[in-house]
Order: C-alpha cells, then sequence, then structure tokens
C-alpha cells in the first residue's frame, strides 16, 4: 500500500501558518520566556476595547498574538497545570509511566530479580503498558485535551481580540 501524500502547503497556505511557528522552534525555553510582558500592561483594562468588525478582530490578533506571545503561553502552561491537578488520574499515570520507564532503565538491560521471580526488561515495559493504557484511557485524555484546547483558545484568542494596540504601536503603524 503507497503512503498517502498530505498536501501540506495548500493547508498552510490557505490559514497563512508557514512562517508564524519557525521563530518557536528557533528560540530556547530561556530566551522564549525573556520577553514576557509585564502584567500591567497584559491586564491593561484601558486598553480593552469592542472591536468594530471583523477585519479589526483579524489585526488586533494577528497584533496581540506576536506581542503577547509569552504571556499567552504561560496562560497555556497554567491552563496544563490545572488541567492535570483537576485530573488526579492522569497525573497518576503520567508519573506512573515516567517512573516505570525511569526503573526499567536504571536496570541498564539486567533482568529483575525479586527472590521468588525474575523479570527482563521486555517483560516489565509489556507490564507496564497492560496497567499504564486501560489506566490511561479510563482517566480520559480526550476530553482533557479538548477542554485544554478550548479554554486556550478561548482565553487567549478572546483576550487578543479585545485588547487594542498600544498608542505608540498605532501611531508606528499610521505614519508608515
Amino acid at each position: 500500500m503507497a503512503p498517502m501524500n498530505i498536501p501540506y502547503e495548500a493547508l498552510t497556505s490557505r490559514l497563512n501558518l508557514q512562517g508564524r511557528f519557525d521563530s518557536v522552534r528557533s528560540q530556547g525555553i530561556g530566551s522564549r520566556f525573556a520577553n514576557l510582558k509585564p502584567l500591567s500592561e497584559f491586564f491593561d483594562l484601558k486598553r480593552l476595547s469592542k472591536p468594530q468588525n471583523f477585519g479589526e478582530v483579524q489585526t488586533r490578533v494577528n497584533y496581540n498574538l506576536s506581542y503577547f506571545s509569552s504571556n499567552y503561553a504561560v496562560v497555556f502552561v497554567m491552563l496544563s497545570i490545572y488541567s492535570l491537578l483537576t485530573n488526579l488520574l492522569m497525573l497518576f499515570v503520567i508519573i506512573f509511566v515516567a517512573g516505570g520507564m525511569f526503573g526499567i532503565s536504571k536496570l541498564q538491560g539486567a533482568d529483575l530479580d525479586v527472590g521468588f521471580a525474575r523479570a527482563t526488561s521486555s517483560q516489565l515495559y509489556t507490564g507496564l503498558l497492560v496497567i499504564a493504557v486501560p489506566l490511561g484511557i479510563w482517566s480520559s485524555p480526550i476530553s482533557t485535551v479538548l477542554w485544554l484546547i478550548g479554554a486556550s483558545g478561548v482565553s487567549i484568542l478572546g483576550h487578543a481580540a479585545l485588547m487594542d494596540k498600544d498608542v505608540a504601536a498605532s501611531f508606528s503603524e499610521e505614519a508608515v
């Protein structure tokens, strides 16, 4: 069976996503959060206003997504932590799998000998898989991810659409 080719260029050209995420991939975490805007600027209630039309919404979202990108990343991380703290079973499964993989890797390929039983690394990985997959499905990861996407989208895009540009940026665009 031949592999299916997906025309990524056709999809990204319609959504104007060609170079939007290139800078995110090239930056390190330290430099990514180095340009956090202060909370007084991020929560400036004087700049909140209702956009006049959809064109103004688009310009505000385009400007604010690049201007407050680090703040929006922090909002996404905070919502992710909140979703894990409210879904304790998923948090347990993540810690269980990470701890199990760490423990098995510490054996460095040697068998685990408990005295009455002996298990190879592949048997330990299989046991971890047999326990983690049902628990992972039971922890409802799809609904948690969909909640995270929805909550992030509403809060980030809502802020970006309602937050007006600062005065200096508005005058610099008009002068050009």
